[in-house]
């Protein structure tokens, strides 16, 4: 998910260089979004993992 977090910022840059300011602000948007969304989920399955603990050999 990061990955593609990434990859919007990236679309968002370029087309910030070229002058598509609407263009680069949806991009912008969407690279946040999923960051956060990324975010969230890592903290639910790392709470998760505390609250399960590790199996026994």
């Amino acid at each position: 998910m990061l990955g593609w977090a990434v990859t919007f910022l990236i679309i968002a840059l370029v087309a910030a260089l070229f002058g598509f300011g609407g263009i680069a602000g949806t991009a912008v948007e969407i690279a946040k979004l999923i960051f956060f969304v990324a975010i969230v989920l890592f903290a639910i399955s790392a709470v998760i993992g505390l609250l399960r603990g590790r199996s026994p050999m």
